[in-house]
């Protein structure tokens, strides 16, 4: 593992846990960081780790927060709202910038930064776990089987349940409704938009589009404009989201957030070691043509937040052991579709 200087901010929540835990017993010593110090300094001195604490609130402070930093591992969500600020310190500090968001909107605003970053030196790749590597890595594959494929419609099978963050950008997402690809733009629709059978690779389901951050990052990658996403939904869960988009209005409600909020605040913070050792995740893609041409391909990986800490870590070895150009990247941009593959867990992606 690398040990030049590389900081995780948020490394006190669920996953910036587990990531600063592996790279600790891989023999790395990142910076913890966060804003708060009664949350990040004792996880710090446990792990025998610098620590540095300062809100995203206040740019200065990030940005002398960051220095000396070659690299981030940016882990505090809701990447809504910090995602923009620690972006801009990083340009300021030329600081290489990761994340594990999965969000839609950040990742169109990091791919809008893509000149600053070319300009500054620095690598920016946000999506850089389960959000979107296995996906993305898959997409890459495809569109290799189909150079002139027109349609991208990509899936994944997980049990292992959400950690308290997901959870909560879950809830802040209901009020958007859907996203799909189409003709190259964005597009919002209804919650449970389209619903199809699919087998992700253990048995044929019902499944629903959701707004997975595929839906931007896969274009960048492949530049194929239609692009849907898809998970397992039961024909009655499909059916009462399709009801709320009656009254998606007020699922934006800050009193409606908050009260969702707290109730997934009184859970567990994410699933448990064994839960996650033992749930793999199927992943799988389809492309065609405008001919009807049309490949499927199909991976199982490692649990989606095993494989975050992995992709992670792989990501940071990556950015900090090459010589990159500045720039935006998706992560199969930045590794190659290979990536995946070379994580543990993680099959061969078959294409057929």
């Amino acid at each position: 593992m690398n040990n030049r200087q590389w900081m995780i901010y948020g490394a006190n929540g669920y996953t910036g846990e587990l990531i600063a835990r592996e790279a600790v017993e891989r023999g790395s010593e990142p910076v913890l960081a966060g804003r708060s110090a009664g949350k990040i300094e004792p996880l710090a001195a446990e792990l025998g780790l610098e620590s540095r604490i300062f809100s995203l609130n206040d740019p200065e402070a990030t940005r002398q927060g960051l220095s000396g930093i070659e690299l981030l591992v940016h882990c505090a969500g809701p990447f809504s709202a910090t995602a923009k600020p620690m972006l801009e310190a990083c340009l300021a500090s030329r600081t290489h910038y990761l994340d594990i968001t999965g969000e839609i909107d950040v990742f169109d605003h990091a791919h809008s930064l893509h000149q600053r970053a070319v300009d500054a030196g620095v690598v920016v790749c946000p999506g850089a776990g389960f959000d979107v590597v296995p996906t993305d890595c898959l997409a890459a594959a495809l569109s290799e089987s189909l150079p002139d494929a027109t349609h991208l419609i990509l899936g994944f099978d997980s049990q292992s349940g959400l950690s308290q963050g997901t959870a909560k950008t879950s809830i802040e997402g209901l009020a958007k409704g859907g996203r799909i690809r189409e003709d190259g733009k964005l597009v919002t629709v209804g919650l449970g938009h389209e619903s199809r059978q699919i087998d992700f690779g253990d048995g044929e389901k019902c499944a629903m589009t959701i707004p997975w951050g595929d839906v931007a990052t896969a274009n960048y990658s492949t530049g194929i404009p239609n692009i849907r996403v898809f998970v397992p939904a039961s024909p009655r869960l499909v059916k009462r989201l399709r009801m709320l988009n009656k009254v998606r209005f007020f699922l934006g409600l800050g009193v409606v957030q908050n009260f969702l909020k707290k109730k997934v605040e009184k859970g567990d913070r994410g699933p448990s070691g064994e839960q996650r050792d033992n749930l793999p995740t199927y992943v799988w893609g389809e492309v065609r043509n405008a001919a009807g041409d049309h490949r499927t391909g199909r991976i199982k990986t490692a649990n989606g937040y095993a494989l975050t800490v992995t992709a992670a870590l792989a990501l940071v070895d990556i950015v900090l052991d090459g010589n990159f150009p500045g720039g935006y990247f998706t992560p199969s941009l930045l590794a190659g579709k290979t990536l995946v593959e070379n994580l543990p867990g993680s099959g061969d992606i078959e294409i057929t």
